[in-house]
């Protein structure tokens, strides 16, 4: 089970582990160096949690100071190593290559006493270099920041999938049902045509139910039921988006990019 740590715990990490936010500074550091595009620290958390599914490792929950919260993921350089052997294969050889240096540099310094710097000069480049690092989170931080303001504008209570995908760039909307079917957030409770329920698995995680009376002259009155999303399906639905997972329509230009306002009555 993974332990959820405070904010003030974050820097308890064992000597031979790394965090999420180290290794995604890494991990950008190396995409760019050959020409990739880097990637978010959401999808890389939840990279992270796919690559790691049922084993043991650290989460701190970071508030931020707009009432938000982040996940830094503590983890064994064993486990980055995994993580890093899903890049490309150029930027998995020169992963693979700074966590076998930090592994050994970990190792040693176990052992024996940091040295001094020889001079001014090697003092200031560590300076330098740590100053570098220290802008690089304040990136990652930003960037998250600013994800979390797009998924608070997106999501209003209410919405079901197909509403809320429909505020994002290039959705085929008229899949996604179908798609989270195959994902086992919803179930076709109708033999003859189609009437969508949330499945056990999704209700109160992801989904939840609106329930609405309806009345047919010369029948009896029956129950519709109509999945809606939870805030945290909103958020698991953005990340697949952004992960490129959803069905998109064919003339899709590329773009993750979305719109501020959709009727709810669509």
């Amino acid at each position: 089970m993974q332990n959820l740590m405070n904010v003030q715990n974050l820097t308890t990490s064992s000597d031979n582990g790394i965090d999420s936010q180290r290794l995604l500074i890494m991990v950008n550091e190396t995409r760019k160096q050959y020409g990739e595009k880097p990637i978010r620290n959401n999808d890389f958390v939840e990279k992270i949690k796919d690559e790691l599914e049922g084993e043991h490792y650290e989460i701190s929950v970071v508030q931020k100071t707009n009432n938000t919260e982040s996940e830094i993921i503590h983890m064994t350089l064993k486990q980055a190593l995994r993580v890093a052997a899903r890049e490309s294969k150029a930027v998995r050889r020169s992963l693979i290559d700074k966590l076998e240096q930090l592994a050994a540099s970990k190792s040693q310094a176990i052992t024996t006493v940091p040295a001094l710097p020889e001079n001014y000069i090697s003092a200031l480049e560590a300076l330098l270099e740590s100053k570098k690092s220290e802008a690089a989170l304040a990136l990652v931080n930003k960037e998250q920041e600013a994800e979390l303001h797009d998924l608070k504008s997106l999501f209003k209570e209410g919405m079901t999938p197909t509403q809320f995908c429909k505020m994002l760039n290039g959705v085929n909307t008229q899949k996604v049902n179908h798609w989270l079917a195959d994902r086992n957030w919803l179930y076709n409770e109708s033999q003859s045509g189609t009437r969508w329920r949330a499945t056990s698995y999704a209700r109160d995680r992801y989904l939840t139910e609106h329930q609405h009376l309806i009345s047919v002259h010369g029948a009896d009155d029956f129950i519709k039921h109509q999945p809606v999303l939870l805030r945290k399906g909103a958020e698991r639905l953005y990340v697949l988006y952004r992960r490129g997972k959803v069905p998109m329509k064919l003339n899709w230009n590329g773009d993750f990019t979305h719109q501020k306002h959709v009727s709810l009555a669509s």
